[in-house]
């Protein structure tokens, strides 16, 4: 399988795609909107350590590094 973007000029041309994803020749898949993208990467913000959290670990693993120097 292929894919491919298009960009369509004349209106009619978006008539002919239809008509050929309805005779299964190609299939239509629409983009998600930014908003939509968003969206999904928030439902995620319950999860996401605090500053001062990464702050902490980042702190950690430098002591860590640099007790295993010496």
């Amino acid at each position: 399988m292929e894919t491919l973007n298009v960009q369509i000029i004349n209106p009619k041309a978006k008539l002919l795609l239809l008509n050929m994803a309805e005779m299964n020749l190609i299939r239509i898949e629409a983009k998600p909107a930014l908003s939509e993208i968003f969206a999904k990467l928030r439902c995620n913000e319950a999860e996401v350590p605090a500053l001062e959290e990464i702050t902490e670990e980042v702190e950690l693993v430098r002591q860590e590094r640099h007790d295993a120097k010496m």
